[in-house]
């Protein structure tokens, strides 16, 4: 397999409630995404969040009582790689019948979500 060089990271909170739900949805998603030309999905919760350094994921993120913190994301050849691969997710229908904003198990104006370049790989 071609080593990754190009990420799309994402932070998000959801009551932990719902993670089953988002479970499910992120399982679907990450066979689409493979599927589609992806290099690796991971989609983790936050476990261990109480660091004595830096601005922790809970502060960052205003996490509620009973919310959790995702961090996830997706492996890609190129950022050209990545372009190209999230094209056809948008219009893939596997995914189109699972993504009403109404119905997500988190509030997706509070995620965050971006690309970046692969500048260390040990």
């Amino acid at each position: 397999m071609k080593k990754a060089r190009y990420i799309d990271g994402f932070l998000l909170t959801m009551p932990k409630k719902n993670l089953n739900a988002y479970r499910k949805i992120s399982k679907k998603a990450g066979v689409v995404f493979r599927d589609l030309g992806c290099l690796e999905y991971r989609e983790c919760v936050g476990d261990d969040l109480k660091s004595p350094m830096g601005l922790p994921f809970p502060r960052l993120t205003k996490l509620k009582p009973g919310s959790v913190v995702i961090f996830s994301w997706v492996a890609f050849k190129s950022r050209a790689h990545r372009n190209s691969v999230n094209k056809k997710i948008m219009k893939d229908p596997r995914l189109a019948k699972m993504m009403d904003p109404k119905a997500m198990p988190f509030d997706m104006k509070k995620m965050s979500y971006g690309g970046f370049k692969i500048f260390v790989d040990c």
